[in-house]
């Protein structure tokens, strides 16, 4: 959507293709990081953004067995110091409405792509099937971002390199009371793990369990699981009723991959299609978001040229975006195999904050840092293929 948005805005002819009907479905990655509040106001939608239900969180927590720390601390970020949740529906279907002000920008609903057309070793179109029936369509580029289960992935014989993952995550929603505590952050209990976000009006979270585990979860029964959600978290005690059965968490299967090659000749892939991220810091839909400028940055010349972008083109966007993939999933790989997998060792000690971590979190600087990696990233990209004027 990101993309086929700023080609439009630069007089691109686009056709994105969702296969349902809307965007309303639950526990999607719904962290709005600065990178993308910055990419927002480059391209004037920061307005219309702050008109969506968001809420702002400035500081991360985490709590212990020996106490609770912030350990990410957004305030002293540049423009904009704060991340934002923002129901990811709703962020769609702005950037949907933002698109159908341009001549340039299709959106076919209920059409999903299932197979590429190639010509002469180059892919020249996708085959869909949309309400009417099999459709072809036709195109320059052709781009995947239809995320960790690609159907262009494989159509395209791509397969990626699995660096595995410890944890899987049940999301669900709690209602949240005034009296609560306001931050997003975790807690973490011997043997047991939860990430909570601020939704003002509930609760969004993630019990962290361990890889493979949800049949042995499920087995132990929806009072097995409340008591021990009322243990890790007693100020929710009074409100896991409304977890009416297990069939209301939602399970996602955690995995961190990576194309060796994101791309042949008249197809690139971006996003969980190209590189599939584990929750952890909720960048994902934002280094997708980026993923999806530095294309349209490099190729948007390129097709409002008339050419069709060589794979040599394509080969730019990924050597571009690749390192900083790399830096994420590296960082999210280590949190994952050193703290979340004891986190959910049910024979392991509870987790705490050593003394001279504990005594660093004592200055903003030091918090500054997750946050900015979270933030920002290691390399953050920027608007810079113009509007078309007039």
């Amino acid at each position: 959507m990101m993309l086929g948005l700023i080609l439009s805005r630069a007089g691109v002819p686009v056709t994105v293709l969702e296969k349902h009907g809307d965007f309303l479905r639950d526990f999607r990655g719904d962290t709005v990081q600065p990178s993308t509040l910055r990419i927002l106001a480059d391209l004037g939608l920061l307005e219309r953004f702050w008109q969506l239900p968001v809420h702002k969180e400035e500081v991360m927590h985490a709590t212990l067995a020996n106490g609770s720390f912030a350990i990410a601390d957004f305030r002293g970020l540049k423009d904009f110091p704060y991340l934002a949740l923002a129901p990811q529906w709703d962020f769609l279907n702005m950037l949907a409405e933002q698109g159908g002000r341009y001549p340039d920008f299709r959106l076919m609903m209920r059409t999903e792509g299932r197979e590429l057309i190639a010509k002469g070793g180059r892919i020249v179109g996708v085959r869909a099937e949309g309400v009417g029936g099999e459709i072809e369509i036709r195109a320059d580029l052709i781009v995947g971002t239809d995320g960790r289960h690609s159907t262009m992935r494989l159509a395209a014989g791509f397969e990626p390199h699995e660096f595995g993952a410890p944890i899987d995550c049940l999301w669900f929603r709690l209602s949240r009371r005034e009296n609560d505590q306001e931050a997003t952050g975790g807690i973490v209990g011997k043997g047991r793990m939860i990430v909570m976000l601020n939704r003002d009006s509930y609760w969004q979270i993630a019990y962290v369990i361990a890889k493979g585990g949800f049949d042995k979860f499920r087995a132990g029964g929806l009072d097995a699981f409340r008591q021990q959600l009322a243990a890790l978290a007693p100020f929710l005690a009074d409100r896991v009723q409304e977890i009416r059965s297990l069939d209301d968490l939602s399970l996602l299967s955690v995995q961190v991959d990576r194309l060796a090659r994101w791309h042949r000749p008249g197809l690139l892939l971006i996003g969980d299609a190209a590189h599939a991220m584990s929750p952890i810091g909720g960048v994902g839909v934002n280094l997708a978001i980026q993923d999806a400028v530095a294309a349209a940055n490099t190729l948007g010349p390129i097709l409002l040229a008339g050419r069709r972008p060589s794979d040599g083109d394509l080969a730019r966007v990924q050597k571009r975006r690749e390192w900083p993939i790399r830096a994420a999933q590296r960082i999210q790989l280590v949190i994952q195999n050193r703290i979340l997998a004891h986190a959910v060792d049910s024979g392991a000690e509870s987790l705490r904050v050593g003394p001279l971590l504990r005594f660093l979190l004592r200055f903003p600087f030091m918090r500054r840092i997750p946050a900015r990696l979270m933030g920002y990233g290691v390399r953050h990209e920027r608007v810079r293929l113009a509007a078309k004027s007039g």
